[in-house]
């Protein structure tokens, strides 16, 4: 007997568990955003187990990869916005890969040939594959076979957490030495874009992604004249979660003049010009033409995100500190900028000998 329960997630959207219990066969369970799939599906479990010709293991051998991958696509894809591009882009990759083989075939040696040839592989602008981007196209598809293996019972476990994943390359720390720094918010200045400085003090200033930047609504930013600290509330940041974001100095400062000047206490910060007053502006073409003009090397806006962490390591802040203030869930990311701390470090240590011994050599 087939029994359903409805969850709303925290998205607001709505899902249909389904467990089916008959004597003699293990409990069956599944997940399905829509409830007519549930009891469609529940219908042909119990009919196979009526005939006996429902056994757990066989439905491996009764669906293929890219059949697995289209549900997915189907059911699941439209509850995680977020990831959306990118889980399209990767299965779409899986798909044409591995897309023929039954799931009963979809063996560790399959899977680790097709990580083979991702790694000997080549991204669109024709430059090698990174290790990085190898991880994410694989964690991709490892979402699909959880989803397989818990909710839907198509496999009993994945067989691509039986394969090796390639090590990470060491993380990206380039940041803005002072004379960098200066060219660069010249080149912003000079460029006339109405903009573009405040959007990279911002960045340099609060450690914002572009993202959470351009998504910046007056509602939730509180910069009026009476308050020392200014604050900004990010609804939408990288990990899913809410964040509040401390907004001082230049950056405060930039943010009041252009409240004044647009004249404005809602709606986004930085809309476009151009179309939809609710869609952000695009910066690309005039942020490229200021780093070309400040003549910097290897320098991607999303490392203003890391002159700002260095420049918290340099000034003495604790890893923990600068992951609240990144808006990092755990330490492991702020871990590559712990070497900027280290005359901070020594000198901790250095206060603390000469206390230790001037002490002791007072007792004497």
């Amino acid at each position: 007997m087939a029994t359903y329960r409805t969850k709303v997630r925290a998205d607001g959207t709505a899902v249909t568990h389904v467990q089916i219990r008959k004597r003699g066969f293990p409990p069956v369970t599944a997940t399905f955003a829509r409830k007519s799939d549930a009891r469609a599906w529940a219908q042909q479990i119990e009919t196979r187990m009526r005939e006996r010709r429902f056994f757990p293991a066989l439905e491996a051998r009764q669906h293929t990869a890219a059949e697995m991958i289209d549900r997915f696509i189907e059911a699941v894809l439209p509850n995680r916005s977020k990831q959306r591009r990118d889980l399209t882009s990767h299965l779409a990759w899986w798909r044409g890969e591995i897309g023929k083989y039954l799931l009963s075939e979809l063996s560790p040696s399959v899977l680790a040939s097709a990580r083979d040839k991702l790694l000997k592989g080549k991204t669109v602008r024709g430059t090698p594959r990174a290790p990085a981007t190898v991880l994410r196209i694989m964690a991709s598809l490892s979402a699909v076979l959880k989803v397989a293996e818990r909710d839907w019972q198509w496999i009993e476990s994945s067989p691509l957490a039986k394969i090796s994943k390639p090590a990470p390359a060491r993380g990206r720390v380039r940041f803005l030495s002072d004379a960098e720094r200066a060219r660069l918010l010249k080149a912003c200045e000079q460029s006339g874009h109405p903009y573009l400085p405040t959007i990279v003090v911002l960045a340099l200033s609060t450690g914002m992604r572009r993202g959470e930047i351009m998504g910046l609504r007056w509602e939730l930013v509180d910069v009026r004249a009476t308050v020392v600290i200014g604050h900004a509330q990010l609804l939408e940041t990288k990990n899913g979660e809410r964040r509040g974001v401390a907004i001082a100095g230049e950056a405060l400062a930039s943010l009041r003049i252009l409240q004044y000047r647009d004249g404005r206490s809602s709606g986004l910060v930085f809309p476009s010009q151009r179309a939809d007053a609710e869609r952000p502006m695009d910066i690309r073409r005039p942020w490229e033409t200021a780093v070309a003009a400040a003549g910097l090397n290897d320098f991607r806006f999303h490392d203003l995100r890391h002159s700002a962490a260095s420049y918290l390591a340099m000034c003495g802040a604790t890893a923990p500190e600068i992951a609240a203030v990144l808006g990092h869930k755990t330490l492991a990311m702020v871990k590559r900028y712990a070497h900027l701390s280290e005359s901070h470090t020594a000198s901790v240590v250095a206060r603390m000998n000469a206390k230790l011994f001037a002490e002791g050599a007072h007792d004497e």
